[in-house]
């Protein structure tokens, strides 16, 4: 949270929109309203959550009160909060954001692909279209943009927490495998290794704690030309950097 809120204070005005995937915000489990409020403060124009969207019981009213909170759109009818919804950016145009959840090695959701059907259909045409692709395996992730490619603006992966190196525009559509994790990366995605590595080789139960140390954030920045993408670019920002901001 310190990094992200940072890293944003310092980049914001470089951007016309930001989109924030807050779903470990509370210490890797869920995100809390504080949490929320503050990636709003330090300019997120959305958060988007995931497979940890329930885990914090506030969250139910909070997903009821904004719709700059989103939650994956193939929850099933009746489920408390928005998968989509449509703003307006700093330079006038106006951008649906969603969030669709995989199914394989997730929970079963509502099939993804028939979801992202629907959705398009009702965007109307010419306006940006930028998906959170929540997903585990690499294939379903790539197989989605094979699905959508042409049809929406960008197709960001996320929630495996390591950042990929596949950025790339196809027919209009900015996609990465997954935008990587805002936190320390000298642990196990976000944890201690301690209790990770205790659940490895003892296999019993131990609470995993998140880790201390330097955090580094991952981040993907795109250009659109209209509803199409022009160029992706992953981002990088350490902590060394942060102090050399600093010093400067």
């Amino acid at each position: 949270m310190k990094a992200a809120r940072s890293y944003l204070d310092r980049v914001r005005p470089d951007y016309d929109f930001v989109i924030v995937n807050g779903e470990n915000a509370a210490g890797g489990r869920g995100i809390t309203r504080k949490h929320y409020q503050q990636l709003r403060a330090a300019g997120a124009d959305v958060v988007t959550l995931g497979n940890h969207t329930f885990d914090q019981p506030e969250v139910h009213g909070l997903l009821e009160e904004t719709q700059h909170l989103l939650r994956p759109m193939n929850y099933p009818p009746g489920t408390p909060g928005l998968g989509a919804a449509t703003f307006t950016a700093a330079d006038g145009s106006r951008i649906t954001v969603a969030q669709v959840m995989g199914r394989v090695f997730m929970d079963p959701l509502d099939d993804p692909f028939r979801a992202l059907d629907d959705l398009i259909d009702r965007c109307p045409a010419g306006e940006a279209l930028v998906l959170d692709l929540h997903a585990e395996a690499t294939s379903e992730k790539k197989v989605l943009l094979h699905h959508v490619a042409g049809r929406v603006s960008a197709a960001i992966g996320s929630h495996t927490h390591v950042q990929t190196a596949d950025e790339t525009v196809v027919n209009g559509t900015a996609y990465i495998t997954d935008v990587g994790m805002t936190g320390v990366q000298h642990s196990a995605i976000g944890m201690a290794y301690e209790e990770v590595h205790h659940r490895f080789t003892r296999k019993t139960p131990k609470r995993f704690r998140p880790a201390e140390g330097p955090a580094t954030v991952c981040a993907v920045s795109f250009v659109l030309d209209g509803a199409r993408a022009r160029s992706v670019e992953r981002l990088r920002w350490t902590a060394e950097q942060a102090a050399q901001d600093e010093a400067r």
